[in-house]
Parts: C-alpha cells; sequence; structure tokens
C-alpha cells in the first residue's frame, strides 16, 4: 500500500506587495487562516495559477491546501505578518519538487470571498519566474492592467495573486488510515478474482461501496477520537489547577475574621493559651 505525502509548514505569502501593485493588508492574512475551511472551498495547487481542464494535461491540479495559519515574521529587521500553509501533493509535484523545478510560490487571495465579506485564500500557484511575478509584472500591471498577463488567471475580478517566494517544499509519508488499507484490500482482492470469476463481478460494487463506508466511518472516529482526546487532557489538566489553587488559598490568613484575644489567668500577666 503507498502512502500518501503531507508537507511541513512553509511560508507562501507576507502581508506587502502583489502582481498588480495592489497591496496584501495584514487582515487580509488573518482572515485567510481563520477562514480557511476544505469543506466551505478547497483551494489547490496550480502550475503558473493556470486551470486546465483536462485532467492529464501539464496544467492540471497539482495538490490540495490542508490547513493555513498566520504568524509573525521577520523580513529585513521589520515584524510583517506571513501566511503558512501545509499542503498533500500530488506524485506530479513531489516528483517536480525532486527535480527542483517550481521552487517559488504565490497565493491567490479574494479580499471579499462569496458573501463572507471576508478574506479567503483560493488557490497557490507554483512557478520558477519570481522576478516575473514580483518586479517585472509588477510595473508592467500598474501601467496597463488590462495587458496583464495572469489577467485571464484569476479566480475573480477583484482576487489577486501575491508576489512570488521561494518555498523550501519538505514532504513526509503519512500512513493511511486503517478505512483507506481495508479498502485498498478489498479493491486488490477483487481485481484478483476478476480474472478467473466473471460472476464474482455482479457483486464487486457493493462491496467496493461497503469497503468506501468503512473507510469514511473510520476517519470519522479517528477524528472524534482525537477531539475526545484533546478534550480529557485539557480537563486534566484544569483539576490538576484547581487543586494546586485550592491548596495555595488554604494557606492564605483569613484577615476578615475577628484575631481571639490572648487569654491570661491567674493574675499572673502571663498568657495562658493562645488558640
Amino acid at each position: 500500500m503507498s502512502k500518501n505525502f503531507r508537507s511541513t509548514w512553509f511560508r507562501v505569502a507576507v502581508e506587502g506587495g502583489t502582481t498588480d501593485k495592489r497591496k496584501i493588508e495584514r487582515k487580509w492574512l488573518e482572515q485567510a487562516a481563520k477562514n480557511f475551511n476544505r469543506a466551505t472551498y478547497g483551494a489547490r495547487v496550480w502550475l503558473e495559477h493556470l486551470r486546465g481542464t483536462m485532467p492529464d494535461g501539464p496544467f492540471k491540479a497539482y495538490g490540495d491546501v490542508l490547513s493555513l495559519k498566520a504568524e509573525e515574521v521577520d523580513i529585513a529587521g521589520t515584524k510583517r505578518l506571513g501566511l503558512f500553509a501545509q499542503i498533500e501533493p500530488t506524485d506530479d509535484l513531489v516528483a517536480m519538487n525532486k527535480a527542483k523545478q517550481k521552487l517559488y510560490t504565490s497565493i491567490e487571495i479574494d479580499p471579499s470571498f462569496a458573501d463572507t465579506g471576508e478574506a479567503y485564500m483560493v488557490g497557490l500557484g507554483v512557478t520558477d519566474s519570481p522576478a516575473s511575478l514580483g518586479t517585472d509584472v509588477l510595473a508592467f500591471s500598474a501601467q496597463n492592467p488590462d495587458s496583464s498577463p495572469f489577467r485571464d488567471r484569476h479566480f475573480s475580478a477583484d482576487s489577486m495573486f501575491t508576489e512570488a517566494l521561494e518555498t523550501r517544499l519538505e514532504f513526509e509519508q503519512v500512513e493511511p488510515g486503517i478505512g483507506v488499507q481495508l479498502l485498498g484490500k478489498v479493491q486488490e482482492l477483487l481485481r484478483g478474482k476478476a480474472k478467473s470469476e466473471t460472476e464474482f463481478t455482479a457483486v464487486s460494487g457493493a462491496v467496493e461501496a461497503l469497503a468506501e463506508h468503512g473507510r469514511t466511518l473510520a476517519d470519522q472516529f479517528a477524528a472524534e477520537q482525537s477531539k475526545t482526546q484533546d478534550l480529557s487532557t485539557q480537563v486534566s489538566t484544569l483539576r490538576t489547577e484547581l487543586a494546586d489553587l485550592k491548596t495555595s488559598l488554604g494557606k492564605i490568613q483569613d484577615f476578615t475574621q475577628t484575631k481571639r484575644p490572648v487569654i491570661s489567668g491567674g493574675g499572673s500577666g502571663q498568657p495562658v493559651t493562645d488558640c
């Protein structure tokens, strides 16, 4: 069973310039990181921002963005907000990266996505031409935006490309979940049976559907189990902190209580008890 690949976190944008001299605002990167959800809209990886129509052509999708986060970065001694991504590449992108091709990335960001009124990252481009994205085209597009070579590549009229950043893509292999492994084994079994038992084909679709359902349930269970473990850890931490707080409070003198006066007896003037 082959493994999937997932990238480590890498920077894809910094507040500042775009390919048409508009400025990427800090709040756009904050909103992009906060709002990104693959169930809402999945941002895919595109070669030179070109979206092809054929699945086997050179401008097909080369992966998917899994998650985004925003962090402060130091650029020439100046603090700026950077946007970081984690992607799931296709085998073609992994091979391309190993061959040291398309080593720069820029994002396509829509400052007012759909009806949300907030920014959203709708695509990630890989390129080998950082100068054209970051400098030459900036001046060219500013003089005549309608003549920009990127005019027909935008997701929408208001979306824009950030300047290209050199990217160090590092991929790690991820073990498939138990559901994926089960589906692979069933499909392998069915392919072997089909060679000698044609009648087995009639039930292959049903069995594959069952395996697919099992994969979905296993993935959902794993996600919920992870949430439960996180919640259990948080509860345990809170219990410990509460116990420590109660212990600390128990050692503090209560100055709102009237202190019992010293009792003397026998006329000696010496205290008899101090309790």
